[in-house]
């Protein structure tokens, strides 16, 4: 009979854990708690790929540029450059220590006085996606901790490392080698005109609705160049290399017909020498100062001479 009611108890103790407490609606259930740091402002000073650089083999550079301050255990509030001030989020808490606020999703792997460790990760479905979405490592110090420990100031901090300027001089004198070989430059190429028969426009693609950040500007950088008083009409769209000196190698040509795409190509590498060359100093991309062959999408519109 007392073992039954022993039974009976503990059974009923499981139910009634099942019913009012989970790691979801009850934070002392999960791993840790953010209480320890709540009204703890703390600032991003290192983002990292899992290889401690700032930069992969494209050019992609993680900035860091994150102030967040935990209000509590379900508000996260950070700093919104747009906004000019510190902006509440909702923190939910999905699993293991996987945290949604500011829609992004962020792995708590470090949580202290004077520091935070989050993966930024992206979450496909409800699945983790394992590619380099997913490969992003946001270290944070505590205001407090920079200035009155480290003697610091955040921005020096966030500078790129020494193993970065090493990592950004190997792959350019790589890729300078061939002009078929590029990755973007941080610092895209500057097309500087020398007469008033030209313009140039740099196309910017940033979409913040559609997740679209600055760095798609850099990335994948875009310009339209017009020529009044052309030898005849034109316009033609292209992707080209834009060498360390500056020269343009033409690569591909868009909308066109499969079988005129030599040709085009040919003409269109023609005016880029010609025009292009002739009347714009050609400043070419670069990264940590360094300059190096990138790739970029360029429109080149001709108009010609209007005869009376």
């Amino acid at each position: 009979m007392i073992k039954n009611t022993i039974y009976f108890f503990f059974f009923v103790l499981m139910l009634s854990a099942c019913k009012f407490g989970s790691k979801t609606s009850d934070p002392t259930l999960r791993d840790f708690t953010f209480e320890p740091v709540k009204g703890i402002r703390y600032q991003e000073v290192k983002r990292r790929f899992k290889t401690g650089l700032s930069f992969n083999a494209e050019g992609f550079m993680q900035k860091p540029s994150w102030i967040i301050e935990v209000v509590k255990e379900d508000t996260m509030s950070a700093w919104s450059p747009q906004k000019q001030r510190m902006q509440k989020f909702y923190m939910q808490y999905d699993h293991g220590n996987v945290y949604n606020f500011a829609a992004e999703f962020f792995k708590v792997k470090h949580i202290s006085k004077d520091s935070l460790v989050f993966q930024r990760i992206q979450v496909d479905g409800k699945v983790i996606a394992s590619d380099v979405r997913s490969d992003v490592n946001m270290t944070f110090y505590a205001q407090d901790y920079i200035k009155n420990k480290l003697k610091a100031k955040a921005a020096d901090l966030q500078k790129p490392s020494k193993a970065d300027t090493a990592f950004i001089e190997k792959r350019a004198a790589k890729v300078n080698l061939n002009s078929d070989s590029a990755f973007a430059a941080t610092d895209p190429v500057q097309f500087i005109p020398k007469s008033k028969i030209v313009r140039v426009e740099k196309i910017s693609t940033v979409d913040r609705a559609n997740n679209r950040t600055e760095a798609y500007d850099y990335m994948f950088p875009q310009y339209i160049i017009r020529i009044d008083r052309a030898y005849k009409d034109f316009a033609y769209q292209a992707a080209a290399v834009i060498d360390f000196q500056g020269r343009i190698h033409v690569k591909t040509i868009y909308n066109v017909l499969p079988e005129n795409v030599e040709a085009k190509k040919k003409v269109a590498q023609g005016i880029a020498d010609i025009y292009v060359r002739n009347l714009f100093d050609v400043a070419p991309g670069t990264t940590l100062g360094i300059p190096h062959n990138s790739e970029i999408t360029l429109t080149i519109i001709g108009k010609a001479i209007k005869k009376p």
